[in-house]
């Protein structure tokens, strides 16, 4: 009896100890889990940065997280349909073997500057500043003041979104109808699973603009958001939240 009493703390102690292990491995994941934003460090900065006629860049702790770090992921999810630009990071570590800390020493970034945000432009020796309140929206404005490079909502494509803008403008039924059919013709391109998904979101709206005119687009915003704001689950919002953007695209002055 006395050793089973004896091995219970023991036990316990291995319990705590897996699941706090559990719990770092979780947030390490999370942290540095920022889909569509690219991992740089010393050896592949100089060969992917001039590949791309913008890239912004974070240099941050090696694992970030919280706010910004969300906002960053934003970014990153949104610039995921504009070929021309590249969101990536920089870990920078001031411990161990100091990774990336020679990327940061260059470009004059200290570590009470993180997250500090970088705009690499083509054909431009120096990046620029963001200076801005720290948010996607802020982000995406720094990017298309300083370049021309396409940054739209996130889950829409630039393609489509460039057929959207001439579809909305042309009062021309036989002009709207070709537009259609070339935004047919790109979905049928994709070989991405979700980006056809999006392409048919697109191509969908396209066809009730024709069935219905352009006020559909409005009718269409109004109940897709009394859908988000009902009780429906996070994936089905998310899924809403979408639409809701590719509806924005139809109308550019929300943009």
């Amino acid at each position: 009896m006395a050793l089973l009493w004896c091995n219970i703390p023991v036990m316990c102690c291995h319990t705590v100890v897996t699941l706090l292990t559990l719990f770092l491995l979780l947030h390490l994941t999370t942290a540095i889990n920022a889909k569509g934003c690219t991992p740089l460090d010393s050896w592949t900065f100089d060969k992917i940065i001039p590949k791309f006629h913008a890239a912004i860049v974070k240099f941050d702790i090696a694992y970030p997280y919280g706010k910004k770090h969300e906002e960053y992921t934003k970014l990153s999810a949104a610039g995921r349909g504009s070929p021309e630009l590249l969101v990536a990071e920089v870990g920078v570590k001031d411990y161990g073997d100091m990774e990336n800390m020679d990327l940061a020493e260059r470009f004059g970034v200290v570590k009470e500057d993180f997250p500090k945000v970088k705009l690499f432009i083509s054909g431009k020796d120096d990046p620029l500043d963001f200076e801005g309140e720290f948010n996607a929206e802020e982000l995406k404005k720094f990017i298309r003041r300083h370049s021309e490079v396409y940054i739209g909502l996130e889950g829409c494509l630039e393609t489509f979104d460039r057929i959207v803008d001439r579809f909305m403008i042309t009062e021309n039924l036989v002009e709207k109808k070709t537009l259609l059919r070339q935004a047919e013709d790109e979905w049928d391109k994709l070989k991405s699973p979700s980006d056809q998904q999006i392409a048919e979101t697109y191509v969908k709206i396209m066809r009730k603009v024709l069935e219905k005119g352009g006020e559909f687009i409005g009718l269409e915003k109004n109940r897709v958001e009394g859908l988000m704001n009902g009780r429906i689950t996070k994936e089905k919002k998310e899924e809403m939240q979408g639409r809701l953007n590719i509806l924005k695209s139809f109308s550019r002055d929300e943009l």
